[in-house]
């Protein structure tokens, strides 16, 4: 297993990554690789930071040290800002203003936007990649409806879809399975693991410890800071998953 691990190339670095909130750590010195081509679950309790990790990988939250780094086989560039086109992210369900005017169909379609540019209008190629990714997520009936009439598991849906024409080479999805029922949980981890099976990279905030060994390939186990990150069946020990909810921890910022 060590050996396969070592040949893995690697989406994206994580090299002494510290986040705070006015002056506060969040999380605190964190270094971590995750391979192309995986499943990975970022786990922890609440308030461990896993939401901020998402983010400030793409610099919706900005590090106040260390670095991200990308590799991206399109381009053969390490830098995100000129490759957004390339990573999709799905926020939480409850980040998102759903009172907005809109239709399934055109938010779908506005995953297309990175590749169009602002300023020009959707071709009937982008909108029938839109309609073919809403049949597949099980949405092609609701396409019409506003969004503010979906529940949240058909909400979930759309924001997948509209990942999914994104055609990008990483996906960061921050809690995809809360609040949505049976069905939905499965159909999106469905369309992971066939996008893992195309070459995808797929980094997933998670809080069901019952089905992290059964949907995911790697992991990373964070409390503010680093607890343990590799493949699932190594990583996700008893051991390292109490030491990651283990109730007031002493955090190495506040450490004498």
């Amino acid at each position: 297993m060590e050996n396969e691990q070592i040949e893995k190339k690697t989406a994206i670095r994580l090299n002494q990554l510290t986040v705070a909130y006015e002056a506060q750590p969040v999380l605190w010195n964190i270094s971590v690789n995750i391979p192309k081509g995986t499943l990975t679950a970022i786990v922890g309790p609440n308030g461990a930071g896993k939401s901020t990790m998402i983010k400030s990988l793409i610099n919706l939250i900005k590090p106040i040290a260390g670095e991200v780094d990308f590799t991206f086989e399109q381009t053969k560039d390490e830098n995100y800002g000129k490759n957004k086109n390339l990573v999709a992210y799905v926020p939480q369900n409850g980040s998102v203003d759903w009172d907005f005017p809109t239709t399934v169909l055109d938010v779908v379609v506005m995953g297309r936007y990175g590749h169009l540019g602002w300023f020009k209008r959707p071709k009937k190629e982008d909108k029938a990649l839109a309609n073919e990714m809403l049949v597949k997520v099980g949405m092609a009936d609701f396409k019409n409806k506003q969004i503010s009439q979906l529940s949240g598991g058909q909400r979930q849906r759309v924001f997948l879809a509209r990942a999914l024409v994104q055609e990008a080479e990483i996906y960061l999805m921050d809690e995809p399975f809360q609040g949505v029922d049976a069905q939905t949980e499965k159909i999106i981890i469905q369309l992971l693991k066939e996008l893992k099976t195309e070459g995808k990279t797929i980094v997933v905030v998670h809080h069901d410890l019952q089905t992290v060994s059964e949907y995911f390939d790697e992991v990373i186990l964070i409390n503010r800071e680093l607890i343990g990150s590799g493949p699932v069946e190594t990583t996700f020990t008893k051991e390292l998953i109490a030491k990651t909810y283990r109730q007031n921890q002493t955090k190495p910022w506040e450490e004498e």
